[in-house]
C-alpha cells in the first residue's frame, strides 16, 4: 500500500507538470508542431491516470496492466523528444552529412529498432502482470539485442563525428549492455528462485525496477538517436533520368568535329 501511495502522488506531480509544461508551450513556442506535441504530452498523462484506474478497480487484468507500462514510456518518450526539441543545440542550423546509401538505411534501423523495443515492452509488461509465459519476451530479447548492435555499430562506424548521433549511440551501447545484464538477473531471481514465493522478494523487486527503468532509457536514446539521424542525415537520392533541353548532354555534329547543344 505504501508504494502504490507513492506511485499514486508521483503521477499527480507528473500529470501537474505536464500541464503547466504544455500551457507554457502554448504560449511561449511559435513551432505550430510543438504545440501540438505538448498537448500530446498531456494526452498521454491523463489517458494513462485513466489506464492506471482502471487497473486498480480490475485488480490489474493483464491487457490493461501491460498497457499502463507501454503508454508511460510513450509518455517518457516525448517528455525526452520535447526537452530535446527545446535545446539550444537543436535551435541552431544544420550543415547536412553525406546521404545514407546503405541498405538498410541508419533511419530504417532506428525505427525497427523502436519497434523490437516496444514489443519487448509489451511482452515484458504481459509477463510481469502474468498474461504470457517469460519464453517470448526472452527470445525477443536477442532480437533486440542483433537490431540495436546493428544500428549502435552502424552509427558510430559512419557518423562518429556528428556529435548528436555519436552520444546517443554510446549511451545506448552502455544502457543495452546493462540491459541485458539485469534481465539476466531479473530473470533467476524471478523465474528460477521466486516462481513459488508467496510474496515477490526484495531482490526480486529491486532487479525487476532496474530493469524497467534501463529500458526506460533505452528506449528514450534510441528514439533521440533516430530523430537525430533523420535531422542530420539525409536520405540517399535516387537515380533520375538524364536531363534533355537547354541543360542536357552535348553531342558532337557530323563531319566538322564541332559540339552542339541537344
Amino acid at each position: 500500500m505504501k508504494y502504490e501511495h507513492t506511485h499514486r502522488m508521483i503521477a499527480q506531480v507528473a500529470g501537474l507538470l505536464t500541464i503547466i509544461l504544455a500551457i507554457w508551450i502554448w504560449r511561449a513556442d511559435c513551432r505550430r508542431w510543438m504545440k501540438y506535441l505538448g498537448l500530446g504530452a498531456l494526452g498521454a498523462v491523463i489517458a494513462q491516470g485513466v489506464l492506471g484506474g482502471i487497473t486498480v478497480l480490475f485488480y490489474l487484468p493483464p491487457a490493461v496492466s501491460s498497457a499502463h507500462a507501454a503508454l508511460a514510456q510513450t509518455f517518457f518518450c516525448i517528455a525526452i523528444l520535447m526537452a530535446v526539441f527545446t535545446s539550444q543545440e537543436w535551435l541552431q542550423p544544420v550543415v547536412p552529412e553525406n546521404p545514407d546509401a546503405e541498405r538498410p538505411a541508419l533511419r530504417t534501423l532506428g525505427l525497427l529498432s523502436i519497434f523490437v523495443l516496444y514489443v519487448q515492452l509489451i511482452l515484458g509488461a504481459a509477463f510481469r502482470h502474468h498474461g504470457m509465459s517469460w519464453w517470448p519476451h526472452v527470445v525477443n530479447a536477442l532480437l533486440v539485442a542483433v537490431i540495436l548492435g546493428w544500428t549502435i555499430v552502424r552509427a558510430l562506424t559512419r557518423y562518429s563525428h556528428v556529435w548528436a548521433i555519436r552520444l546517443p549511440a554510446i549511451r545506448m551501447f552502455i544502457l543495452l549492455i546493462a540491459q541485458l545484464c539485469l534481465g539476466f538477473v531479473a530473470f533467476v531471481t524471478r523465474v528460477a528462485w521466486g516462481h513459488d514465493a508467496v510474496q515477490p522478494e526484495l531482490p526480486m523487486v529491486i532487479s525487476t525496477v532496474a530493469h524497467v527503468a534501463v529500458g526506460a532509457l533505452l528506449l528514450a536514446a534510441t528514439v533521440v538517436l533516430t530523430i537525430q539521424v533523420w535531422r542530420h542525415v539525409p536520405a540517399a537520392e535516387r537515380a533520375t533520368a538524364p536531363a534533355t533541353g537547354l541543360a542536357g548532354a552535348q553531342a558532337a555534329a557530323p563531319g566538322d568535329g564541332k559540339r552542339v547543344a541537344v
